[in-house]
C-alpha cells in the first residue's frame, strides 16, 4: 500500500524497514530485500533532503534513522504504523527477514502455530 503513496516498491520497504529496526545502512536493506544497492542509497538520499531521515557515520557505514525533529516526521511515522501494524505475520516474515538482536539467555523457542 505505501508503494501507491510513495511511487516505488524500494520507497515503501525502505519506510518500514527504517520504522521494524529503528535504524538501517543501505547495504544491508538491499541485501535483506534484494533491490539494487543505488536505488535503495537514491530513496534514503530522498529522504534526508526531505528532512525525515537524519544519517550518522559509524567508521564506514551511513546508518540511517527517522528525524525525530521534524514535523513531519510524527505523521508519517504514525502512517506507516497503520500499514505495519496490520501487515499478516507471513508477510512480516518475509520482509522482516533477519533478526536484528539477539534473544535474551533463557527465552524459550515457540515454533510456529505455538502460541502459549
Amino acid at each position: 500500500m505505501l508503494e501507491k503513496i510513495f511511487g516505488t516498491k524500494t520507497a515503501s520497504f525502505t519506510l518500514l524497514h527504517l520504522f521494524h529496526y529503528g535504524e538501517i545502512h543501505a547495504r544491508g536493506l538491499s541485501r535483506e530485500i534484494a533491490i539494487s544497492l543505488s536505488s535503495v542509497q537514491n530513496q534514503l538520499i530522498k529522504f534526508e533532503e526531505a528532512g525525515v531521515v537524519i544519517s550518522k557515520k559509524i567508521g564506514t557505514t551511513r546508518v540511517y534513522s527517522f528525524n525525530k525533529k521534524s514535523p513531519l516526521t510524527k505523521p508519517l511515522m504514525e502512517l506507516i504504523n497503520v500499514i505495519h501494524s496490520n501487515m499478516s505475520i507471513s508477510d512480516k516474515e518475509l520482509l522482516f527477514k533477519e533478526r536484528k538482536r539477539p534473544r535474551r539467555s533463557g527465552k524459550p523457542v515457540i515454533g510456529r502455530g505455538n502460541k502459549p
